[in-house]
């Protein structure tokens, strides 16, 4: 499933309640705490993506190994912060990847410029 297809909002507040394992006033108070922000349908029906599942349940998860909702929020917070430092790691890691493959192919070029040095001089001497 791609992000665009994880982040479409498909599911009303009963079927999403019902996938994450939840009644749908919890997600009513998680959405009034501002842990949860479904989209809304143009008759303002709350709807709710893939992603918004998923995240459900972790609350759902976390507050059944008795968490708190500040905890649960801290969690989320941190998870987030995580995943961005990842992908941050992650630009770093290609960027070192194309900065050594350029190196790499100076220090050829280096080798073959003294290599063509040394052959000249060695056809001067050897014709002169």
């Amino acid at each position: 499933m791609s992000a665009n297809d994880r982040d479409r909002p498909l599911y009303m507040i009963s079927v999403a309640a019902e996938l994450a394992g939840m009644h749908p006033q919890t997600l009513r108070v998680y959405e009034t705490k501002g842990l949860v922000t479904p989209r809304r349908s143009a008759g303002n029906t709350r709807l709710y993506s893939q992603a918004d599942i998923e995240l459900l349940e972790l609350m759902g998860q976390l507050t059944a190994e008795g968490i708190n909702l500040a905890g649960v929020v801290r969690i989320l917070d941190l998870q987030k912060r995580l995943d961005s430092r990842d992908e941050e790691l992650a630009r770093a890691q290609r960027r070192l990847r194309k900065v050594q493959e350029r190196l790499h192919e100076y220090e050829m070029r280096q080798q073959i410029t003294a290599l063509v040095r040394v052959e000249n001089r060695s056809i001067r001497l050897f014709e002169g």
